[in-house]
This record gives structure tokens, C-alpha cells and sequence, in this order.
């Protein structure tokens, strides 16, 4: 029986209580009786033996097997046999003269994961047939529910590959979540590209992760998947994974078949573990940290880390912070063609399906010495009774969560259907640049497909598009005047400086912060030149401030109870966008009422504090003098 306090469940991260023996009988065995383990966080200490039979209440018989709790890298588990003999035999041969010391038997780290650069950490590579859980242990390696995970057995959620960082136990390496693979699927579908997709990235990871379903046991899929493996990555290092094992016992042998079918992959030894409630990743800890280990030590990349840092400067850090940029707009306009171009790789999959992507897909790159963040998102679609429900749905709520995030948001549009329906921007297309203006976020119109506009029979088609589509953008979005609008083809792969030179140039418009003095200055040019209907109801403007940037946010003290009217204020910003150059990004002016007679106010506070002062003191005097003169008497 186990009668330590505040012992967590197994598999908890950052344990850290105290873990004592775990006994089927009474008493410990007669050649250790003075001495006993207690194991905390990894380290051995000593305790008598009194002590332990008070603590766990045991009596004179004896007693055989004890178990032991480990803290194994941040995680508990249960100690073997083997193990704990060892730990007895320890106690046993250490009893007399080493007693208060600390035992030989600690966690050691090799490596320290968290000083490698991001870059340079090993890849995983998670993969199987489709439903067997593989978004959901990518959500749980990286602690945070990114990728899509929705039941569907006939159809397949994740369609590209996602990549994050990793943290089990002391361990950081970068996971890569990739779509279920079928072997059999036809030339040319969409099964087949992902597949093809997948094999490319098996070429630069170290580790495989292959899933099976626990419950259903390996199935005729599984062992394709296991054949396909060994064909595009024969020399491949692959960990079988049973996920969903949380309902399995090895008290009924239901474990026990399931490990039993999971060797016929011919993979080595399984782990059984279950992704939704974090059941065995202890164990996958164990077995990834020598692989891990071994590839980090053998490509010396903690050397290569050290130097790196020392090169590095904190200036050139704080002067190219990361740009945050999503990619929006509807389905099949080319968003996954044009990230593809940006990044100059086939990093997603595209195709002349609609609504091929699903999960919002996050690559980073560099670009002129910044770091930029670049999501492509889901085609946004108008609601509708079935989208309401299913993988659509979650599709939709993810790319809203990133456009919250972006700092620059890119809105694309289809320059074909701009042709045919003589419109610029349908209803979703101008309220997902609505919500980024009243968010607060740079701006971007991408017009693609511009190679199809092309030819003599198509000039004055051109012509018009080019320049019918600035205006009516600034017809149907008035609250951001200038609003950059870049026409190109994604498809020819000759639009990334293009696109990219316009992201930043409004990144820093976004960023921009202006002196106090200048804009003081600036103000008075303004308000000599703009014509006041009545000169007596003029508001005062006694200063004007910029208060915070991302976006330029400025303030307007009034002196007076004049207000400035809404035709003032957009009078005010107009004029800032055209003299400052800060077109494509909202601009928002606060006004602030400054009381005129604050000397005055200041001093008559000052003379009523004064004068409470002397009633204090005038009080202290008279009550010494009283004391003085009944002592007197």
C-alpha cells in the first residue's frame, strides 16, 4: 500500500513530491532493515528505519518486492524490478558509510536541449494511416491545440505537413505533424500529392514516429504504411507508437496482444501510450532521449550554438523583431501558391481543388535579415448550415484566430473573377478587411492570377482591372485611405520581392512612432490651412502626441470644453496619412480635456493642506501646555 502525501498521478509534468515504497507485504527484507530509500525528483536519501515502518505502518513479519516511484526527466514512473532490486542492493552496501549522503543514482542530462538553436534541433517526423491520432500527440508535444483533430473516418483533416517545437520533459526537438498515409491511392489525387509530400520530408528527419491504433490492433493499412516506410527511408530510424492504449490492461492481456500485433511491423519494441490524456509519453521520453542525445553530440551542435551566440548582438536583435503575416481571402485564389512562391519551396499543397487546405499552415523564414511568421490560412466561406458542424468549422475559427495574431494581413483576390463579375470584392472578402482595420492591422491587396488576363485580346481587360480595383477598394474600405494593392501571377513564382518589399514598407508604416515636437509643428501648418465654419466654436488644440504605435495611435488635448466633430477628426487624419506617407494602415486620434485653471486648482490644494498642517501642530502645542500646567499644579 502507498501512504505518501500529495503524490501526483502518474505521467504529471514537473513533479516535484516526495515518492516512497509501494509494498505488498509488511516489512522490508532483514539484510536492509536499518536503512531505506526515499526517492524525490530523482535523488536517494536516507531515512531509518522506525521511521519508515511509522510512516507506512508496517509490522515484524517480513515483507518481499518493494516498489519504487522515479522521477524520470519531469515525469513520475514506476520503477522496475530489476531497478528497485538495484536500489536495495545500493542501500544495503552504502548503510554504514555513506549514510547522509546522496546516492549514486540520478537523472543525468547529457544534453541540454534548451540552449540549441531552433534551427538546428532534431526533426520527428509523426506519420500513419489516416484517424490514428496523429494531430492530437503533435497538439500534445507541443502543449498547445494548433493542428485540427476532429473524427472523421472517411476523410482526412490534416493535408500538409505542420511543424513545431516539442517540450517533453527536459527534451526540445521539432515535431512534424503529416496527413495519413495510403499506399494505394491514384496517381494524380489528392492522397497520392500528400503522400509524395510526405516522402520529401522523410529526406531531412531524423526520427519516425509511426502510429497504430492500439484498439483495432495493426490492420492491412498499417502494414502498407510500414512498407511504403522502408522503400522511400530505408535507413530510417522508426519508433512504432500504439496511440489510444488508455483503455488497455495488461492485467487482462489486452496489452500484452496489442504489443504482440504492433511486432509484426518489424520496427522493434512499441510504446503504448494515448495522446488525449498524456498516458506512457514518460516512456516515449525515455526511448527518444538517447536517439536525440546521440545526433546532437555526433553533429556537435551545442559547439555550434555557443559560437553563434556570441556572435549575435542584442542591437541588430531589437532592431528586426519577428513580422506576424497571414495570408487570407476565399477559396481557390491561390493563398497556398502564393506562400509557396514567398518561400520559394513547396511547403504546402496545392491544386485546382477548392478548399484544399484545412489547418492554418506557419512557416518561418528570413527575409533581408528579419524574421517573418507567415500563415496560410483556410479559405474563408459564408456560413451555412453544414459548415456549422465538422472540420469546415474549425477550419474557419482557426483563421480568425491568426488574422487576431498577423501584423500585416495580405488579402487576395481572383484578378479572373474580377474580370467576369466586373467586381472588385465579394461580401467575405470586405468584411475580412473590415475586421482588419478595426483590429488595428496593416493592410495588403494581393490580386492574383494576372497571368490569365494576359494578350491582345485581353489588354483593355487588363487595363481596366489595374485600374478599376484601387478605386473601388477605396470606395468600399473609407476608413483607411491608400491602401496598397500589388497585381500578380503566384503561379509564375516572380512575385516574392514584389509582395514581400510591399509587406514591409507597411510593417514599417505600422511600426512608425513621430517626435512630439514634429507633430506640434505639423499641427499648426494643419490648422492655419483648414476652414472653420464659425472662428469663436474653433476647438483649441493646446498639444498634440503620439501615445503608442502598432498601430499609430495619437491623442489630442483639448483646452476648452470644445470637442473636436467627426468631420475634424477625419480631416486630421487624411492629413496625417498624406504628409506622414502612412496610407494602408488605420490611424486612430483620441482627444483628452485639459482643465484650464490647473495652477490655480494646484495651489488652493496647496493652501489647504498648509493650513491643516498648522491645525496640527497649533492642537500638538496646546496639549503639551495643558500636560505642563497640570504637572505644575
Amino acid at each position: 500500500m502507498l501512504l505518501l502525501r500529495n503524490l501526483k498521478p502518474f505521467f504529471r509534468r514537473k513533479s516535484h513530491y516526495s515518492f516512497g515504497i509501494l509494498s505488498r507485504a509488511t516489512t522490508l527484507p532483514g539484510e536492509i532493515t536499518s536503512e531505506f530509500h526515499e526517492i524525490c525528483c530523482g535523488r536517494t536519501f536516507w531515512s531509518s528505519t522506525s521511521s519508515c515502518n511509522e510512516m507506512i505502518g508496517l509490522s515484524s513479519s517480513n515483507s518481499r518486492n518493494p516498489f519504487f516511484f522515479h522521477n524520470v526527466a519531469e515525469f513520475c514512473t514506476l520503477l522496475g524490478q530489476e531497478k528497485a532490486d538495484e536500489l536495495l542492493d545500493n542501500a544495503a552496501a552504502t548503510s554504514g558509510s555513506d549514510r547522509g549522503k546522496e546516492a549514486k543514482y540520478t537523472t543525468r542530462e547529457m544534453v541540454d536541449f534548451t540552449q540549441i538553436h531552433i534551427n538546428k534541433l532534431p526533426r520527428v517526423l509523426i506519420m500513419g494511416r489516416p484517424n490514428v491520432g496523429k494531430s492530437a500527440l503533435f497538439n500534445r508535444l507541443i502543449r498547445r491545440r494548433e493542428a485540427l483533430v476532429y473524427n472523421t473516418p472517411t476523410d482526412h483533416v490534416t493535408r500538409d505537413i505542420r511543424e513545431g517545437v516539442a517540450k517533453l520533459g527536459n527534451l526540445r526537438f521539432k515535431v512534424l505533424d503529416s496527413a495519413g498515409i495510403e499506399a494505394e491511392a491514384s496517381s494524380g489525387s489528392v492522397l497520392s500529392r500528400t503522400a509524395e509530400m510526405t516522402g520529401n520530408v522523410l529526406s531531412k528527419t531524423q526520427l519516425a514516429l509511426l502510429l497504430v491504433d492500439a484498439r483495432d490492433g495493426v490492420l492491412p493499412m498499417d502494414l502498407d504504411v510500414g512498407k511504403w516506410l522502408r522503400k522511400n527511408a530505408p535507413g530510417m530510424k522508426t519508433i512504432v507508437v500504439m496511440n489510444k492504449a488508455e483503455s488497455l490492461d495488461d492485467c487482462d492481456g489486452t496489452l500484452a496482444s496489442a504489443a504482440g500485433e504492433a511486432y509484426r511491423l518489424g520496427f522493434g519494441d512499441p510504446i503504448a501510450l494515448s495522446a488525449e490524456t498524456g498516458l506512457g509519453m514518460a516512456e516515449l521520453h525515455e526511448t527518444l532521449r538517447p536517439l536525440l542525445e546521440e545526433y546532437v553530440l555526433q553533429n556537435n551542435l551545442c559547439a555550434d550554438e555557443e559560437v553563434q551566440d556570441n556572435d549575435s548582438s542584442s542591437e541588430d536583435m531589437e532592431c528586426k523583431l519577428p513580422l506576424q503575416l497571414a495570408i487570407v481571402g476565399r477559396p481557390n485564389v491561390g493563398k497556398s501558391t502564393l506562400l509557396n512562391t514567398i518561400l520559394q519551396e513547396d511547403r504546402v499543397l496545392v491544386g485546382p481543388e477548392a478548399g484544399l487546405t484545412r489547418d492554418s499552415i506557419r512557416a518561418e523564414f528570413q527575409y533581408e535579415g528579419r524574421t517573418i511568421y507567415l500563415v496560410d490560412t483556410a479559405g474563408w466561406l459564408e456560413r451555412t448550415k453544414q459548415q456549422e458542424k465538422g472540420p469546415a468549422s474549425l477550419s474557419i475559427m482557426q483563421s480568425r484566430k491568426h488574422l487576431m495574431r498577423a501584423h500585416v494581413i495580405v488579402l487576395v483576390l481572383d484578378a479572373e473573377e474580377i474580370a467576369n463579375t466586373r467586381r472588385s470584392m465579394k461580401h467575405v472578402e470586405v468584411v475580412i478587411a473590415r475586421r482588419a482595420v478595426e483590429e488595428g492591422r496593416g493592410l495588403v491587396v494581393i490580386v492574383n492570377k494576372m497571368d490569365l488576363l494576359r494578350g491582345k485580346e485581353n489588354y483593355k481587360l487588363y487595363k481596366s482591372v489595374t485600374e478599376a480595383v484601387p478605386q473601388e477598394i477605396q470606395t468600399v474600405i473609407p476608413q483607411v485611405t491608400g491602401i496598397p494593392v500589388v497585381f500578380v501571377s503566384a503561379l509564375e513564382g516572380k512575385s516574392q520581392i514584389a509582395v514581400m518589399n510591399q509587406v514591409i514598407e507597411t510593417y514599417e508604416k505600422w511600426c512608425l512612432r513621430l517626435p512630439t515636437a514634429r507633430l506640434n509643428r505639423w499641427l499648426c501648418k494643419v490648422m492655419s490651412r483648414h476652414s472653420w465654419k464659425d472662428q469663436a466654436a474653433q476647438p483649441k488644440i493646446k498639444y498634440f502626441t503620439q501615445v503608442k504605435a502598432r498601430p499609430p495611435t495619437f491623442i489630442a488635448f483639448m483646452s476648452g470644453k470644445t470637442q473636436l466633430s467627426d468631420t475634424d477628426l477625419r480631416f486630421l487624419t487624411r492629413s496625417l496619412k498624406e504628409d506622414f506617407d502612412l496610407g494602408g494602415i488605420p490611424v486612430r486620434i483620441l482627444q483628452r480635456t485639459v482643465e484650464g485653471n490647473s495652477r490655480t486648482s494646484t495651489s488652493s490644494k496647496n493652501k489647504q493642506s498648509a493650513n491643516r498642517m498648522m491645525e496640527r501642530v497649533v492642537s500638538d502645542k496646546r496639549t503639551i501646555l495643558a500636560v505642563e500646567n497640570s504637572s505644575t499644579t
